[in-house]
């Protein structure tokens, strides 16, 4: 029976170290790490997730606050906040909470925030991660390796297989474990003989969004099972991507949904803003150490 990787309690412990480290940092320094969060528009989801990322600042002590506009905004007014933001050196971290209005070019948005400022790590999505980017790693694929190397068991020479090609999770994490030194299998939609290749993985990441696409029987015994995905059923239950009483039998690590990857992506989040506050104020070299994922940074690269 798998041992579950519990995503909440790790998340609360990575507060606490953070909690500390940024009160260090304000005595050493003079200031606080600073996040500040834009969101346009109602969207219910994304007030949820806004507030959510809210208290996990506050819990932790940064410095910064959440710009609400309104759905009228136009992309030139945007643009324009974001220039400001970028400008501003109390702002460490910046987030811009998706999805925006019709209206607004996402893109153009998103290319608008400065790369060492971009706490969601769209600068490095785009830059594949590679090893002098420069560039801050997505929060929820670096939540999947911290839940991966939470269990203790080395990723290193291990098969990966992620299930998903997705930009903001698939390709992200697939590259974060080839920086581990994993052996890392892609899958998606056209992949033949799916089962067959994930009974040879020691790692498996479902990154897909739909429900149970990973079942008991595709899961090697002892493997370790990531789930991305958040699904409603029609019951209205939330559910991830994997079959999680069958997969449960033979894996032996196992993320919950919800109590899983959630709880962690919020906590990177944290943790790349204070990455970003780093950077900031680094004179000459800073090197990002996502334990052992390195990404030298020389002030004024991006």
């Amino acid at each position: 029976m798998a041992q579950i990787i519990d995503g909440k309690a790790l998340a609360a412990a990575q507060y606490e170290q953070m909690r500390l480290e940024i009160d260090s940092l304000e005595q050493k320094y003079g200031r606080r790490p600073g996040l500040w969060a834009v969101i346009v528009g109602e969207d219910p989801a994304s007030q949820v997730y806004v507030r959510n990322k809210e208290n996990a600042a506050r819990k932790v002590g940064l410095a910064g606050e959440v710009l609400r506009l309104p759905e009228s905004t136009t992309q030139d007014e945007l643009l324009a906040l974001l220039a400001r933001l970028n400008a501003d050196e109390r702002v460490d971290g910046i987030l811009l909470q998706l999805p925006l209005p019709a209206h607004i070019n996402k893109d153009a948005a998103i290319a608008a925030i400065a790369p060492d400022k971009d706490v969601d790590g769209y600068a490095g999505m785009k830059q594949g991660l590679t090893a002098r980017a420069g560039c801050i790693a997505p929060c929820t694929p670096r939540a999947c390796i911290q839940l991966i190397k939470s269990t203790g068991i080395p990723i290193e020479g291990k098969h990966a297989l992620v299930v998903g090609r997705g930009e903001l999770v698939g390709k992200p994490v697939a590259t974060l474990l080839l920086n581990e030194n994993a052996t890392v299998t892609i899958a998606h939609s056209r992949t033949r003989g799916l089962r067959e290749i994930a009974l040879t993985a020691d790692i498996i990441v479902a990154a897909v969004g739909r429900p149970s696409v990973v079942t008991g029987d595709m899961v090697k015994p002892g493997a370790i099972v990531i789930d991305v995905g958040i699904n409603r059923t029609p019951e209205g239950k939330i559910v991830g991507d994997v079959d999680f009483e069958a997969a449960c039998l033979n894996a032996g690590y196992i993320t919950p949904v919800p109590g899983g990857v959630g709880p962690m992506t919020i906590a990177m989040l944290i943790r790349n803003t204070l990455d970003c506050y780093l950077q900031s104020i680094s004179q000459n070299n800073y090197t990002f150490n996502y334990d052992n994922i390195s990404f030298p940074y020389t002030k004024g690269e991006v």
